[in-house]
């Protein structure tokens, strides 16, 4: 774990020192240039919304007190984490109204609508689902959700210069959704939630990573890298997540559920045998796998169509025949983030061929590209396989508008993939939710709809109404008007 430090130029000169020389200079210059080169998922965020033109002065995270720095007055959207200007009222990303309801609403706010009309859907909504929050829903037939409200205490304790987009906010107005929709607590069951144990964890990870993350229980804050934060509540998380993934996967394959959807939080498929990276502590996608050969599985599928290579999972079972795990990202030669997931990356050690990459040259993909590489690659690999569980790793952060993904996936290409996803295995699925930041979507199929919603909150809510039901989504979803 390493922590960022910033201030070492200024306590040099605190110290009664001189200023630093040329070499100093070069030096500082030549690690800038480094560090260009070896970009986080937090600097490609961070990077093109900065207002400064020199980019050799870029200080994001922690500023020099010496700098001349020249206030902007802004506010952060809650939907998608990018800063405004304090004179618009809508995010010039995504589009949401600086006054948001997202997160206690679940949909748009409009500056339109007064708060009596809000408050008279909260009492709708608490009515419509006073029967539906008693039923209790546990057949082969019902989608299973595993969620967890103290995996909101994952979050970033020292403050940036935005909030980072990996942040409880993300969970909250996933709930807020699904509970205005009445898909969650009502069409869905929720399962109960435990904490991972060690022997399980050390199915896929090292006793080194698992005492790092452990480890952090002890502290208030501290980093594994510059973009993957803990605080004292992370390790408790991380174990939730990946507890709730691992008994998706044994409920499914038993039959316990029809399918089930993970909205879990820290995501994992950057998390390899010794390291956690990328936002990621635990790998909850290979825990999930082994629960579910553990459970009678003899061969699992890991589709991982996160607009980042999952170069964990990858590494985890890159010598395992009995796991197949095909990933769908931007590569651009290894200069996108993590730079691994090349086409030739095929497995090891007798493994060949059991980790296909389908590595996009450049951003801006959007359906099309996706239901080409499905059609003739993925699915005709995934048939061959014939594997007993099928799992995704569901970053939705290849979609329209997400400011790190800055690719084109509509919700309908979401829904087509899962589409062609639950044909495998018989139907034996488990979606896990990996990254994805948040953006606005405004499409043809929503036309219909007054109000936009956030794409994030809108592609979960039809994706879990897929999973919960075998009619077409798009002609049975409703969202509640706001007057």
């Amino acid at each position: 774990m390493t922590r960022l430090n910033n201030g070492d130029a200024e306590n040099h000169l605190q110290n009664g020192d001189s200023e630093p020389n040329s070499n100093a200079e070069d030096a500082t210059k030549s690690a800038k240039a480094k560090r260009k080169n070896d970009m986080t998922l937090e600097d490609m965020y961070n990077t093109p919304y900065d207002f400064d033109e020199d980019e050799d002065e870029d200080s994001d995270w922690e500023p020099f007190e010496n700098h001349h720095v020249v206030e902007i007055a802004k506010w952060f959207c809650v939907n998608c984490t990018i800063f405004n200007l304090d004179n618009f009222d809508h995010c010039n990303v995504c589009g949401e109204h600086r006054n948001s309801g997202i997160l206690k609403h679940g949909y748009f706010a409009s500056p339109f609508s007064q708060e009596e009309c809000l408050l008279q859907n909260e009492t709708e909504i608490a009515e419509r689902d006073k029967g539906s929050c008693l039923q209790t829903i546990a057949s082969d037939k019902s989608t299973a959700i595993g969620f967890d409200e103290r995996m909101l205490l994952h979050e970033e304790v020292e403050m940036k210069s935005h909030p980072h987009p990996e942040r409880p906010d993300r969970l909250r107005a996933i709930v807020a959704s699904l509970e205005t929709a009445g898909i969650y607590p009502g069409r869905c069951f929720p399962i109960l939630a435990r904490e991972i144990k060690r022997e399980e964890l050390q199915m896929v990870h090292s006793l080194e990573n698992i005492e790092a993350v452990e480890l952090t229980s002890n502290i208030l804050s501290c980093y594994f890298t510059p973009d993957t934060y803990a605080n004292q509540y992370s390790a408790r998380a991380a174990r939730l997540a990946a507890g709730l993934c691992a008994d998706l996967a044994s409920a499914i394959y038993s039959r316990s559920a029809k399918n089930g959807f993970a909205l879990v939080r820290p995501p994992g498929h950057h998390a390899g045998v010794k390291q956690s990276m990328g936002f990621c502590l635990h790998n909850n996608a290979a825990i999930a796998a082994c629960a579910a050969q553990v459970a009678g599985a003899k061969k699992v599928l890991i589709i991982d169509w996160d607009v980042h290579h999952g170069n964990g999972t990858q590494e985890i079972f890159e010598k395992n025949k009995s796991v197949l795990y095909i990933s769908l990202h931007r590569h651009e030669g290894g200069k996108f983030y993590p730079g691994t997931g090349a086409a030739n990356q095929v497995g090891t050690n007798g493994a060949e061929g059991y980790c296909v990459n389908v590595p996009w040259s450049r951003g801006g993909v959007g359906d099309n590209d996706y239901m080409f590489a499905f059609q003739h690659a993925v699915l005709p690999i995934a048939s061959e396989f014939a594997p007993d569980f099928t799992i995704i790793s569901a970053g939705f952060d290849a979609a329209r508008g997400d400011p790190l993904g800055c690719c084109d996936v509509t919700p309908a290409g979401y829904a087509q993939m899962t589409q062609m996803c639950s044909a495998l295995s018989g139907g034996k699925l488990l979606v896990i939710l990996e990254g994805g930041f948040a953006a606005n979507f405004c499409s043809s199929i929503l036309d219909n709809f007054k109000y936009p919603f956030s794409i994030k909150i809108l592609i979960l809510c039809l994706f879990i109404k897929f999973l919960s039901s075998a009619d077409t989504i798009f002609v049975q979803y409703h969202p509640l008007p706001l007057q």
